[in-house]
């Protein structure tokens, strides 16, 4: 039940600049102005040498703490972690992966992680920049922000979007993940993403950059990590970034700040870390989304229309991890780790459906207030041992998720006329905002035991595997429970005649909480019970050295959410079946020296089946586009020593708006452009970055489980990076 409603009161963003807010701004603006300073100070000691190169630059990775070093060009890493399958090699996994570096995300000025997965073709943020999140698709399939982890642990990410400013690594695992990482709090199947937080390097590292996004947001970043001890064994790496300003969308504001501490303990047998951030987001005015009521799909308006005007949105998340690894002997080790999460979000909750090509809605406004409180863990054993000259890396883990989620929800019972191209200012909330109240509590815990073969001296690897997983769902508004148990197997090899030729296929299989009926259901708070998800994959990646190019054809069938009428009432359901085709081509790294690329392409086939009277039987899934096209590529110049020009361009197909098949929603073209220069300023180096994205200013829409939403307009991002 509701509580009372709360004198609490969400006080607009104020856009009046404060002390601190002035104070950065003068610091963003004076690094920014520094660059005629910097380009003077090419001489021989602080600039290019006498034979016309540029100082040596150390770029750390963490290779030295587990991770896998980058691959040529420094965009992507050569493996990545697998959850309870641990770290492989790329060629070495029978999975079709994607590991961004660090070095990528920068040169690329990637804020938060939708912006970096959207290099990739089969995985898209299917939220536009500036919206009160991201969300994403891959492989066709929705994977909510709360299926993301962190280290390894899921609920430990933002309700809305992760800042890369603390991240190392953003991991991509392209189909389901159930056996590896355990089920994803939201049910996710289309894949995994794994965010790893930056550690202090051998190196030591010492930034501060300034920022200037939109139109008038300024910012600052500083990286600071150190290592300490004797043999170094001990770590800190603090991150901390405050923004402030005009971003993508008319009169909006958005303040943003985020601090991260990663500490951390290497020695000859013990390894233990402890993470902690926290972040928060105050907006004014954010990118919204609508349903669509018309037979045709109106125009997008321009991108950076504000087209709820007065909406508000804040999100603040504290969290908390550790992990420890524990070599009981050179062949067996215990592996240990806990996280904790207090997310919340407020935001205005304006809803529309745009009814006539002329871009007429009417926009009723509301409150949808979230609170999630999560406690995650994960223990494990893992052995490493040969029989009869096979090499086993034998892994028996389990992992428990809790998580309560609160939300105080109301909308206004009428709207006021708008229009798409022409909107009008919300009208106020015609209720008191309450406090969240209790709504549901998930547990998951799962046990998983997997193998892993190495044969023939590695030319033959054969990976195995079994989770039992227990999924428990409880409605604290309803009493409605569900406690239910599933299994999630994996089977995976992979052949290599040569030392860089991998063939792989996989059958592996991904497990979703079952749905609560929704309000509108005869059914209302019922509880369904998990449902799996099935891919069947093969493929081939061959290193050619400095490029890798790589092939798939996959396929995952899943359940599809439907509804069942008895007499004269209606009735929600799980009995609908979707199935997903693709093919998957690609290739990164160094084309040639000084020329980095990052090329893919995705081609979908979908089909529903056991539909409602069979409706829609035989017709293509709603959202998921015909086909997906990236090029970026990233280019230092011979004529100045030091600059790089890069371009990304990002091609979505046309989609279904829903699974009836009755609209389609356009497909779009979206052409990034960049540059960055390395010079020295004194002793010091000094990165200049400058990105002109949606540099034709194209107008879309980008689609989302039934809504639609409108893509960002032409923006610039620029930033000084001094490294001291």
């Amino acid at each position: 039940m509701r509580q009372a409603p709360s004198s609490r009161q969400y006080p607009r963003l104020s856009t009046e600049p404060t002390a601190i807010a002035q104070a950065v701004r003068c610091l963003a603006l004076g690094a920014l102005l520094a660059a005629p300073a910097a380009f003077a100070q090419s001489s021989d000691e602080g600039g290019s040498s006498k034979d016309g190169t540029l100082p040596a630059i150390t770029v750390t990775d963490q290779s030295d703490s587990g991770l896998r070093p980058a691959y040529a060009g420094g965009q992507v890493a050569r493996g990545g972690g697998l959850g309870v399958l641990g770290t492989q090699d790329a060629l070495d996994t029978p999975f079709s992966t994607l590991n961004y570096t660090a070095e990528g995300m920068r040169n690329l000025q990637a804020r938060t992680v939708g912006d970096v997965i959207a290099s990739e073709s089969s995985v898209r943020n299917t939220n536009g920049d500036g919206g009160f999140g991201d969300s994403y698709q891959i492989r066709g399939l929705p994977v909510s922000v709360n299926d993301t982890g962190f280290n390894g642990l899921y609920g430990l990410v933002s309700l809305g979007r992760m800042s890369t400013a603390m991240l190392e690594r953003v991991e991509v695992l392209k189909g389901p993940g159930t056996l590896m990482y355990g089920m994803g709090p939201a049910g996710g199947v289309g894949g995994a993403i794994n965010l790893v937080s930056k550690r202090a390097t051998a190196e030591p590292v010492s930034s501060i950059t300034a920022t200037y996004v939109g139109s008038a947001q300024f910012g600052v970043q500083t990286d600071i990590g150190r290592r300490f001890g004797e043999d170094k064994q001990w770590g800190i790496r603090v991150n901390a970034l405050y923004a402030d300003g005009k971003t993508s969308v008319r009169d909006n504001n958005q303040q943003q700040t985020m601090g991260s501490v990663a500490l951390d303990y290497t020695g000859r047998r013990l390894r233990w870390t402890l993470d902690a951030y926290t972040q928060h987001e105050d907006t004014r005015n954010f990118r919204p989304q609508f349903s669509i009521g018309t037979t045709s799909m109106p125009s997008a308006p321009d991108g950076d229309s504000n087209l709820y005007p007065g909406n508000t949105l804040q999100l603040d998340d504290k969290v908390v991890a550790t992990r420890l690894e524990y070599d009981l002997s050179d062949q067996l080790t215990a592996y240990g780790a806990i996280g904790y999460h207090e997310g919340s979000s407020a935001q205005s909750f304006p809803s529309a459906t745009i009814t006539s090509l002329r871009g007429d809605t009417t926009v009723s406004n509301g409150y949808y207030d979230q609170k999630v409180n999560s406690t995650s863990a994960d223990v494990g054993l893992r052995a490493r041992f040969d029989t009869a000259g096979i090499k086993h890396t034998l892994t028996l883990g389990a992992n428990t998720l809790d998580q309560q989620t609160d939300y105080f929800y109301f909308v206004n019972a009428s709207g006021v006329a708008s229009n798409l191209y022409n909107p009008v200012a919300l009208s106020p909330v015609s209720a008191a905002r309450g406090e969240p109240t209790p709504q549901s509590q998930t547990r998951l815990t799962g046990v998983a035991l997997t193998d892993t073969l190495s044969l023939l001296d590695g030319r033959l690897l054969l990976t195995g595997g079994l989770r039992r997983q227990q999924v428990y769902s409880h409605s604290l508004t309803g009493g409605s429970s569900s406690n239910k148990t599933g299994y999630s197997p994996v089977l995976g090899v992979v052949v290599k005649p040569l030392e860089n030729l991998s063939l792989y296929a996989n059958y592996t299989a991904g497990l979703s909480a079952g749905d609560f009926a929704g309000a509108q259901y005869a059914n209302a708070g019922q509880a369904f019970a998990p449902y799996k998800t099935k891919q069947y994959e093969t493929g081939v990646k061959l290193d050619w050295g400095r490029l890798t190019t790589t092939a798939a054809v996959f396929q995952i069938e899943r359940a599809n959410s439907s509804t069942a009428v008895v007499g004269s009432q209606t009735f929600a359901t799980q009995d609908g079946r979707a199935r997903v085709r693709g093919l998957e081509l690609s290739a990164y790294g160094e084309a040639q020296r000084g020329l980095r690329l990052m090329a893919s392409g995705t081609l979908f086939d979908t089909r529903q089946s056991h539909t409602v009277g069979g409706a829609n039987d035989g017709k293509e899934i709603g959202a998921v586009p015909s086909h997906n096209f990236n090029l970026g590529a990233d280019w230092d110049t011979p004529w100045l020593t030091g600059l790089a020009l890069n371009t990304r361009i990002i091609n979505t197909g046309s989609t279904w708006y829903s699974d009836a098949n009755t609209l389609k929603v356009p497909g779009w073209t979206r052409v990034d452009l960049g540059a960055r220069y390395v010079s020295r300023l004194g002793e010091k180096t000094v990165t200049y970055r400058a990105n002109l994205e949606n540099l034709f200013d194209k107008n879309y829409w980008v689609m989302q489980n039934g809504y639609a939403g409108t893509g960002a307009g032409r923006m610039l991002v620029v930033s000084a990076q001094l490294d001291f």
